[in-house]
């Protein structure tokens, strides 16, 4: 049986308290949908009925929409929030969690491939996956009118720590003028491909004229938040959700300093 917020708060130890409470969660969802049974990464999928429950959870619990702006800067971190950020832009997000979002009151913002929009996962397909349908501009427009956001997820999805510095700065700051250009909105908000980032390229991120950066570093944001090297959880498809989050958290508590590396 799934175990509320609250109880696995009460019976987890203290340890995974006090570290929820010492920064924010961005929570990273990939695909909203059944999960294929050829898939090799069934982690990036959360069925619909899974995605309502958690969002519930966080919402039953007192925690509340923030977009990742509001971690900019060195704040406190009293007040219960949590980000929900989806990468790659798939259309089974939007067709499948507009209503939940809207429902529990979250915003959400989806990293687009700007190079990708209505085409395919394609780097996934070569490594073997599942291809999934991206979102198309009319899509991500409807996006963008249901009051989520969107960020950029480079030019076409390439690790960035295996580029060139010239080519890695092409997928951050071309992804961004394009996005922009094409939707008519400022695109502040970067996720590094992969997870793949350095300092370096943090650096290269923050000079393209981004405000923040998602890493798929493990753990919460605490301050000093690290505006470049956002920490994020993905949900677990398949157990006790939070519960395993909070365990998992508490096992690292002695390696986080209030989300810093």
């Amino acid at each position: 049986m799934m175990i509320g917020w609250f109880s696995a708060q009460v019976f987890l130890g203290p340890a995974q308290r006090r570290l929820m409470e010492r920064g924010v969660a961005v929570f990273c969802y990939h695909k909203i949908g059944l999960t294929p049974t050829a898939t090799r990464d069934p982690f990036l999928y959360v069925t619909p009925k899974r995605f309502e429950k958690e969002l519930g959870q966080l919402r039953d619990a007192g925690y509340s929409s923030a977009r990742l702006t509001e971690l900019i800067g060195d704040q406190g971190t009293s007040d219960r929030k949590a980000v929900i950020t989806f990468d790659d832009g798939c259309t089974d997000v939007l067709q499948h969690g507009l209503e939940s979002l809207a429902r529990h009151k979250f915003q959400a913002i989806q990293f687009l491939v700007s190079g990708f929009l209505g085409k395919r996962n394609e780097w996934d397909v070569e490594k073997g996956d599942v291809p999934e349908q991206l979102m198309d501009e009319v899509q991500v427009r409807q996006w963008l009118k249901a009051g989520h956001e969107i960020g950029s997820h480079s030019v076409s999805h390439r690790n960035l720590r295996r580029l060139n510095e010239a080519d890695a700065l092409v997928e951050i700051r071309d992804s961004k003028k394009a996005l922009e250009d094409r939707f008519g909105v400022k695109v502040e908000h970067f996720c590094y491909p992969f997870g793949g980032w350095n300092p370096r390229l943090s650096q290269l991120v923050q000079e393209a004229g981004y405000r923040t950066a998602c890493t798929m570093d493990f753990g919460v944001n605490g301050a000093p938040i690290r505006n470049y090297e956002l920490r994020r959880i993905i949900p677990l498809s398949n157990g006790e959700f939070l519960a395993k989050i909070l365990h998992r958290l508490g096992r690292k508590v002695g390696r986080l300093a209030g989300g810093t590396k």
